[in-house]
């Protein structure tokens, strides 16, 4: 974050956001710098964010006569360090009550071919566009279902080149017959006139891009066995706090949407001479106690620090309110 975020609505948070940090956080003591995410291979990500497209008069025409619909995401905001290694387009898809009359060999009758287009140029009034096939899927028009289109190569393409950036088109076509009009209705391609706002805010199409910012864990992993819970250990001797840190009372919950805050543990007290084993003390640490045990004024003991920090997953609004899912390492002690 280049500046602290400062709201100045109230945020619309995808679902799929909070699904995504749920699932990274359902095993507190096991949360990877990278994501873990089932079904998806985002490479090293550890970090997502969500786009709603740029509105316009389509989204709210209560009429749909053409079978496709243009999208443009805005993904300027990730920053250029970062890198995409994954981004998926999600489609809500709402079942449609159809006629029971029509026996199993009709069943293709329902089946609807999705297709993702990036649009490489876009048209004038007396051309169509140009555009590339990047994602196709079929679905059945009688189940509702989040469809989700791999469009990292259009992302990417996006990031490094915004000026090329014309956004993705998507068909909708029968699959038994093409030239039928399918269903509009059942993927959620606009906002009906009767929708309410904050229904439409949770089916609308939604670009989540997956993007790894380099960074790595720098402090060596402690072994399992050497928490620091010596038995004869004195009180004063250096060893792990349990403070909690509530986001509220740093006034940053107006930005943090998950988790209201944690325990972000510390590390203090003495070191003594000579260092006990389950201090777990660095070599240079050992040293340095020698060293004072026996000329005090010429070295200071070893400063009881962490040896081991693990990260945490926080679910945020950034300075552009955008949602971000983040990953970060050496948080908790």
């Amino acid at each position: 974050l280049k500046s602290r975020p400062r709201p100045l609505k109230k945020p619309v948070i995808p679902q799929y956001m909070l699904d995504l940090y749920l699932d990274q956080v359902k095993n507190t003591d096991d949360i990877q710098v990278n994501f873990n995410i089932r079904d998806k291979s985002v490479s090293t990500a550890n970090t997502a964010r969500s786009f709603f497209h740029l509105e316009n008069e389509e989204d709210y025409d209560g009429t749909m006569v053409r079978n496709s619909r243009h999208y443009l995401f805005q993904v300027d905001t990730i920053p250029d360090n970062e890198v995409v290694t994954g981004a998926e387009l999600r489609l809500y898809c709402q079942g449609i009550n159809v006629s029971s009359s029509l026996t199993d060999t009709d069943d293709r009758r329902f089946l609807h071919r999705i297709n993702v287009h990036e649009v490489l140029l876009p048209g004038d009034e007396t051309g169509e566009s140009i555009k590339r096939l990047i994602d196709s899927k079929v679905v059945d028009i009688r189940n509702n279902s989040w469809e989700s289109f791999d469009i990292r190569p259009a992302v990417a393409r996006w990031k490094a080149s915004p000026e090329e950036n014309y956004g993705v088109e998507v068909e909708l076509t029968e699959v038994q017959n093409p030239q039928i009009s399918p269903h509009k209705d059942h993927v959620r391609l606009r906002r009906s006139p009767d929708m309410e706002a904050g229904r439409w805010q949770q089916q609308r199409p939604l670009l989540i891009t997956y993007t790894d910012d380099g960074k790595r864990p720098t402090r060596p992993k402690r072994s399992a066995e050497k928490k620091g819970k010596g038995r004869n250990r004195l009180k004063a001797n250096c060893k792990r706090h349990s403070p909690y840190v509530d986001f509220s009372d740093v006034g940053w919950n107006d930005w943090i949407v998950a988790p209201p805050g944690y325990h972000a543990f510390y590390c203090h007290g003495e070191c003594p001479f000579p260092l006990a084993d389950h201090l777990n003390s660095t070599n240079h640490a050992i040293v340095q106690t020698l060293v004072n045990s026996i000329k005090p004024a010429a070295v200071p003991r070893a400063c009881c620090v962490p040896t081991e920090l693990s990260p945490i997953s926080m679910l945020y609004l950034d300075e552009y309110e955008k949602v971000i899912l983040k990953n970060y390492q050496e948080m908790v002690v």
